[in-house]
């Protein structure tokens, strides 16, 4: 059903024609005919498309070749996408997007506790998929040739360099932690609801039971050391959403 889907997609679409890609992505996907018409459907949009059948495989393309993008499925030979994402991401910081068989939220869960950025359930619309890759990459260069810098107490963020320091003392954040703390602390004092997070990290609504941006909060407190029981910076407002708490 998914290759329909996208077959289709590939014949409705049109060619784009560029001096340069829009950006690189690895495809790793050990489903050949879907590999196929997921790249031929982005190369058609602009993209520079790599596939990798293989999780072992994909840990080294990913560190040397350094895509822009990964797209990443959960059920592969070597090893799975969950073990993947968690070797790449200390080195890794571009997005992860996950593409699998496998919606239950726990799975959804666990993809993202791994260091993904977006989670997408098989069968998803071709252009579904294209809008949150165009979100993903968004995201990730929203920042490029910026000078923007805060500095809250004893957290130190820099946008441009995507690092962040806390007591002088640099932390591993993946780019969905950063992105949510960037968003969290440029609004210093500003309640920000679930939706309004969603809509500015992800591309779309809030659904009202998904609980990847409390289960990214909760992350994020930790990597601070904040106390998710009593927290001093991000504190949880009931019903609502989230605020970065002014010194």
């Amino acid at each position: 059903m998914q290759a329909n889907r996208i077959e289709k997609a590939c014949s409705d679409g049109r060619d784009i024609k560029s001096v340069a890609p829009i950006a690189r992505v690895l495809l790793v996907e050990d489903d050949v005919k879907l590999s196929r018409l997921v790249k031929e459907f982005l190369q058609r949009r602009g993209f520079d498309v790599a596939v990798e059948g293989r999780g072992d495989s994909a840990i080294n393309r990913i560190v040397q070749e350094v895509p822009d993008l990964v797209i990443l499925d959960i059920m592969l030979p070597g090893a799975d996408g969950l073990e993947v994402c968690r070797r790449v991401r200390s080195t890794y910081k571009y997005p992860i997007l996950m593409l699998t068989a496998r919606g239950d939220e726990n799975d959804e869960l666990l993809g993202l506790e791994s260091g993904a950025d977006d989670y997408l359930t098989k069968p998803v619309s071709p252009q579904l998929l294209l809008a949150r890759i165009q979100t993903l990459l968004r995201r990730s260069r929203r920042f490029d040739n910026s000078d923007q810098h805060l500095d809250l107490g004893d957290i130190s963020i820099d946008a441009n360099r995507r690092t962040v320091y806390s007591e002088d003392k640099p932390l591993e954040l993946t780019t969905a932690e950063f992105d949510l703390l960037w968003l969290l602390a440029s609004h210093a004092g500003e309640i920000l609801t679930r939706d309004q997070i969603s809509h500015s990290l992800r591309g779309h609504e809030w659904d009202g039971a998904e609980r990847s941006i409390d289960l990214s909060v909760s992350r994020l407190r930790k990597k601070l050391g904040d106390d998710g029981r009593n927290p001093a910076r991000i504190r949880s407002i009931r019903g609502t959403g989230y605020l970065w708490v002014v010194d």
